[in-house]
């Protein structure tokens, strides 16, 4: 006869066990369970894999410049809808719904900030805004600081990530291709360096554009870089492609991103470029 009896855990009402909701996350490349405190603190960086998760335009800008430093430009630029874009939902309630979910008025901050005291000319886009799609304010006011570093004789950084040409703006979208780009050869004629960092995911119109002119293309790990993504290519072209097609990685191999850096080493590797090229 047992001298101890197995205590029964009875189920109190209906409470279950479940893990409170915003305060972990799941690595999607390796499985990791990390507290948001430590993933935030990290840049938004696995310590486990070293994934990187995507990064706010605001916590990279901090992450980027000196200590207040940054002066933002344009900042109450906010799109209209010109084509009266009609859907399930409009047009102009999607950008009212994500103003309020990111505190944002649009995919992209600029501005003008200092980096190891050097002052540059700033654009950092943001994917959680409408997947950062290029519409008529994000290629305006991107051209905006290209024209204000042209004017200020300074280097141009332009940090970037977008799912494409905003569709809900038609040709007023892929029309800010081309203004970016001639506003960038002003800027090349003017002798002035221009450096951009592609994330996850650079796609389509601005890769096509502004971020594939850089005198130096800098890439986070694994970032997705292309026009077209993977699954479209295979099955236009019926061709297998490399597993690693369209990463920074196999970009970096062909020769189109010429360094391949970690987040918490991006302001230093900025820095070092800067006094490298011999700007103030």
């Amino acid at each position: 006869m047992a001298i101890f009896k197995t205590p029964i855990l009875r189920a109190l009402g209906n409470k279950t066990r479940e893990m409170p909701s915003g305060l972990w996350t799941k690595c999607p490349s390796c499985g990791e369970v990390i507290h948001n405190f430590a993933l935030s603190e990290n840049l938004q960086v696995c310590p486990k894999c070293d994934h990187h998760f995507n990064l706010g335009s605001r916590e990279r800008i901090e992450s980027l410049v000196d200590p207040d430093s940054f002066e933002e430009h344009d900042a109450s630029m906010s799109s209209v809808d010109p084509l009266g874009f009609k859907g399930v939902t409009t047009y102009a309630e999607r950008l009212q719904s994500y103003k309020q979910k990111t505190g944002l008025v649009d995919a992209v901050t600029t501005g003008a900030g200092m980096i190891d005291g050097r002052k540059i000319g700033l654009g950092v886009m943001d994917f959680n805004f409408l997947a950062a799609t290029m519409g008529s304010v994000v290629g305006e006011k991107i051209t905006r600081v290209i024209e204000f570093s042209t004017k200020n004789k300074l280097p141009i950084i332009l940090v970037c990530a977008s799912g494409g040409a905003r569709m809900y703006e038609g040709m007023l979208s892929l029309m800010q291709m081309a203004k970016t780009s001639g506003a960038l050869a002003l800027h090349a004629e003017a002798k002035l360096p221009y450096i951009t960092v592609l994330t996850n995911p650079t796609t389509a119109g601005v890769m096509a554009s502004y971020a594939s002119l850089g005198d130096v293309i800098i890439a986070e790990p694994k970032a997705m870089i292309g026009f077209a993504g993977p699954r479209v290519i295979r099955e236009t072209t019926h061709q297998t492609l490399p597993p690693d097609f369209q990463t920074a990685e196999f970009l970096e191999k062909h020769g189109l991103v010429d360094l391949i850096v970690t987040r918490q080493k991006m302001r230093q590797t900025l820095g070092d470029l800067l006094a490298y090229l011999g700007t103030k």
